[in-house]
């Protein structure tokens, strides 16, 4: 999968390096619910991410961010209901190539399989208050502001609250040079 140079792919055990390097950084995991982690802990993500292709009913697909030849984040689709079809998309970006489109790449990307191959009716996700780049990012894929959740992680600063954002299968506009 491409998108505006950014490459994705499945994630293989060699990557957890490349994770480390995100994520065991305070920046950026300050937002998240998790971090920073040990390689230990990255090693364990990783490898879960790699086992998650196999599982028979498959509920996460995540997938690694290649831009310039450098591994420099992850996103995820998770499945929260097959009979409902909602799905949640999550992204992280390394913050050296923080504003220069990846998040979004990834993004469109998530939203694309979602809606595209595995016919989801809606998507969501969440942002910390916080962080108003990912808000900004979320809007900018044409997801809509549904409200805020209050409390919803304890991170390393206390409780977080989250802003969720979300999107209908109807309201998805792919990029149009994309050929879909």
């Amino acid at each position: 999968m491409t998108r505006s140079a950014v490459t994705l792919r499945k994630p293989v055990l060699d990557d957890w390096q490349a994770v480390h390097s995100w994520a065991g950084l305070e920046e950026a995991c300050r937002y998240q619910a998790w971090g920073p982690n040990t390689e230990d802990q990255t090693r364990a993500f990783v490898q879960t991410a790699v086992d998650a292709w196999s599982h028979a009913r498959q509920q996460r697909y995540v997938y690694v961010a290649r831009f310039e030849g450098e591994l420099v984040g992850m996103g995820e689709l998770h499945i929260r209901s097959r009979r409902h079809r909602q799905g949640e998309i999550a992204y992280i970006v390394h913050p050296r190539a923080w504003g220069r489109g990846v998040g979004t790449a990834i993004g469109r990307e998530l939203l694309s399989r979602g809606f595209g191959e595995l016919g989801l009716h809606r998507i969501y996700a969440t942002c910390d208050p916080r962080n108003l780049a990912s808000a900004r990012l979320l809007a900018g894929l044409g997801m809509t502001y549904e409200g805020r959740h209050r409390h919803t992680a304890l991170i390393r600063d206390g409780w977080r609250d989250s802003e969720m954002f979300g999107i209908l299968e109807a309201e998805w506009r792919p990029n149009p040079g994309d050929g879909r």
